[in-house]
C-alpha cells in the first residue's frame, strides 16, 4: 500500500535526549519537543502536544512556561507562580504545572535553560494572543487553590453534555 507509512519509535534515555536538546537550545536554536507527563494539563496534553523552546530572554515573568533542571538532575516544564529575588539580588523562581497545586521552589536563574514560546494543541500551533494561552498564562496561574474544584465541576458539565 502506497500510502501507509510505517512510524518506527525509537526508545533513548531522557536524560541524554533532554541534554542534546539543551545543547541546541543554548546554541541558539529553537527546538520543538512532545510533552509527556500530565503535569501541564488541561493546557497541555500528554503525547499530544507539542512544545517550541528557544533559549530563555531575562527577566521571565509570571506566568512564563519554562524549562528546567532540578537539583536531583530532573527535566521539568512547568509555569512560573512566583518571581523573587535572593540576598545577592537575583531572581529566584517557583513553579506549578497547570494540573499541580503545590508550588516548587525556589528554582534559580541558571536552572532555568528553555522558554516556551508555542505550543501544538490538537494540531495547531499557537502563542500569545491566543484565548487559551492568555487564558493559562493570566487566570489559571492565579487561581491555583481553586484548581481542584473549577476541574470537577468542569468534568461534571462535561459529562452531562
Amino acid at each position: 500500500m502506497e500510502n501507509d507509512r510505517i512510524i518506527h519509535k525509537r526508545v533513548v534515555d531522557t536524560s541524554t535526549y533532554i541534554d542534546t536538546i539543551r545543547a541546541i537550545v543554548e546554541e541558539g536554536h529553537e527546538v520543538p519537543l512532545l510533552i509527556t507527563g500530565n503535569s501541564m494539563s488541561p493546557f497541555l496534553i500528554h503525547e499530544r502536544d507539542t512544545i517550541l523552546i528557544r533559549k530563555p530572554e531575562m527577566p521571565l515573568k509570571k506566568g512564563d512556561m519554562v524549562f528546567y533542571r532540578r537539583k536531583n538532575g530532573q527535566y521539568v516544564m512547568h509555569r512560573i507562580y512566583r518571581v523573587s529575588k535572593n540576598q545577592n539580588g537575583r531572581n529566584l523562581y517557583y513553579m506549578v504545572g497547570d494540573a499541580q497545586q503545590e508550588i516548587e521552589g525556589p528554582i534559580e536563574e541558571n536552572m532555568i535553560f528553555g522558554h516556551i514560546i508555542k505550543v501544538c494543541r490538537r494540531g495547531k500551533w499557537t502563542g500569545r494572543g491566543d484565548f487559551w494561552w492568555e487564558f493559562f498564562e493570566h487566570v489559571w496561574i492565579r487561581i491555583v487553590p481553586l484548581r481542584k474544584v473549577v476541574l470537577r465541576i468542569y468534568t461534571y458539565i462535561r459529562r452531562r453534555k
